[in-house]
């Protein structure tokens, strides 16, 4: 008997034997699904203002682990199209996302990369390797490349604690091109319009060994540097008590600073723009 569409029961799909790829599983059965699939009809593009964009994201490596963090805004060409969005995610307990591009398809893809490593981990039983996991997520940013031809262009960048690293090098850095290219960045990196800025300021503030408050204050001082010279990209909101989002993947796993901790350092970082309008200098 033909199984009812409603009846409550697993279809034939879930029974058949596969690969641990959620993507894979997906793509065999239900590829209406994915959200790979052209969003525009062949030949037509997207305005690059059409779709509300997320930047600028960053990260960086610090004494206990690795540190992810990202502004708040998102514009659609000259407008700001929200103020509080979130571009950091975990991902699972030792791994975390951020994002830059579009935000329709960048919150679509973190999501499936979620159930994707989730799913592997029940199928084989053990864990992804930091490497697999970022050749995974390339593997994703290369079939949205379709889309990303069309203008929706999603640009990801990747933390991960290797617990099998040697002790104070756990922290690893990976970042993507379009096409879905991985490539592993020693000590920091940023993505976003606001990067170039973020960059700069990352290179005269980090030193290896920080500590967290110490590295969670060269982010925020780089994603200030990025909003005072991109229009894209947004500071801290002292009157709305909007303030970036920083996160720490430790032994211990995932933890986002708390709104408290940010909010401090926010205003601690504020006071000091006061006095010091273009930040602090490289340290001797």
């Amino acid at each position: 008997m033909a199984r009812s569409e409603n009846d409550g029961r697993l279809g034939e799909e879930f029974f058949t034997p596969g690969t641990s790829s959620f993507t894979g599983f997906l793509s065999a059965h239900r590829p209406e699904l994915l959200n790979t699939r052209p969003q525009l009809p062949d030949g037509v593009h997207s305005p690059a203002d059409a779709f509300p964009h997320g930047t600028t994201v960053l990260a960086l490596s610090y004494r206990d682990g690795v540190m992810i963090a990202g502004d708040r805004r998102a514009t659609m060409g000259n407008l700001i199209a929200q103020r509080d969005l979130e571009k950091v995610h975990p991902t699972d307990d030792y791994t975390a996302v951020a994002f830059a591009g579009t935000v329709g398809v960048a919150l679509d893809m973190v999501k499936l990369y979620q159930v994707e490593l989730t799913h592997f981990e029940k199928i084989e039983g053990i864990p992804m390797t930091l490497n697999a996991k970022a050749n995974r997520l390339a593997g994703m940013i290369r079939e949205n490349l379709g889309q990303a031809m069309q203008g929706l262009v999603v640009v990801p960048l990747l933390v991960g604690y290797d617990v099998t690293a040697p002790k104070g090098e756990n922290g690893r850095i990976f970042s993507f091109d379009v096409t879905g290219g991985p490539y592993e960045k020693p000590d920091f990196h940023a993505e976003g319009s606001g990067s170039p800025y973020a960059r700069g300021a990352l290179k005269k503030l980090f030193r290896k060994g920080m500590s967290r408050r110490d590295a969670a204050l060269a982010a925020l001082q780089a994603l200030y540097d990025a909003a005072d010279d991109d229009s894209a990209t947004g500071g801290p909101d002292i009157s709305r008590r909007i303030f970036p989002i920083v996160s720490v993947i430790t032994e211990k796993g995932f933890e986002r600073l708390p709104d408290a901790e940010a909010e401090e350092l926010s205003r601690e970082m504020v006071e000091q723009r006061r006095h010091q309008p273009d930040g602090p200098t490289a340290a001797p």
